[in-house]
């Protein structure tokens, strides 16, 4: 079994336009996550950022290349969850309803689900609002029962767009806190697409910069943080102070510009 939970190889894809024209998004992506990791991809807007993430989740099928979702420790099949910036919650649902409804999907729900379902809510400080509806909820409420939903589905990979941009910045570091001890507790593998270049570096392992015309991979930069703290463990904040950070900032912000030259001469 490969060590990677997710493997994108060789990936290409392009679209046919109504007169025929073909308009290729990608050429020869290739990367891969390993379990329990965090791989964040950056790059200009209509880089085909959310292209890749519908190709990943099954929603397109590629143009050519393969890719491959490894299985569970146990032999079961590897599962993909897909996070959007909007929560999506259904207003007409409860919070614990709209929280079970990715097992929902799958199968029949059971007590234990929604039994673990309360946890998970509880965990998230959601407990006492259980049973209310959407709309009495604040924002960064939503977005937490969101990935509530996400994970109650037990996936092995989690995709996550842009899904933090629109909250409060002390909102939006907790939620990366969530994701960041997940990938530790469960050893869930995230791939996380933002315009957020701080956010990138604070909670990935890898920064996948994309660019160009078709997108091809500009550079894959590691991440390795020293961080405060006797265990050593980066979190949100604590990473944003770390003495590496700067530099890393730097090398992907000229990543980004070098991307945006090459896609300005295709």
């Amino acid at each position: 079994m490969s060590d990677h939970r997710l493997e994108v190889d060789n990936l290409s894809h392009a679209f046919i336009k109504a007169n025929g024209e073909e308009i290729r998004i990608f050429q020869n992506l290739q990367f891969n996550v390993g379990k329990g990791e965090i791989v964040a991809i950056v790059g200009r807007s209509g880089a085909g950022k959310s292209t890749l993430f519908n190709l990943i989740s099954g929603l397109l099928k590629p143009t050519a290349g393969r890719i491959v979702l490894q299985p569970r420790e146990d032999g079961r099949a590897g599962s993909i969850a897909y996070m959007l910036q909007k929560d999506l919650l259904l207003p007409w649902r409860t919070i614990l309803d709209n929280a079970v409804l990715g097992i929902e999907l799958q199968r029949d729900v059971t007590e234990a689900d929604r039994e673990r379902a309360r946890a998970m809510l509880k965990r998230y400080g959601l407990d006492t609002v259980a049973q209310s509806y959407p709309h009495a909820l604040s924002g960064g409420m939503k977005q937490r029962v969101a990935l509530c939903r996400t994970l109650l589905a037990d996936p092995t990979v989690v995709l996550l767009d842009e899904p933090f941009s629109a909250l409060d910045y002390e909102t939006r570091l907790m939620l990366e806190n969530d994701v960041i001890s997940l990938t530790r507790s469960e050893g869930t593998s995230v791939i996380l697409v933002t315009h957020d270049i701080d956010e990138a570096i604070a909670m990935s392992q890898r920064v996948v910069v994309l660019g160009g015309r078709p997108a091809q991979i500009m550079r894959e930069q590691h991440i390795v943080l020293t961080v405060e703290g006797s265990d050593g463990l980066r979190d949100a904040v604590s990473a944003r102070g770390a003495p590496e950070f700067p530099h890393y900032h730097k090398e992907i912000w000229n990543a980004l510009r070098a991307s945006d030259v090459a896609h300005a001469s295709t």
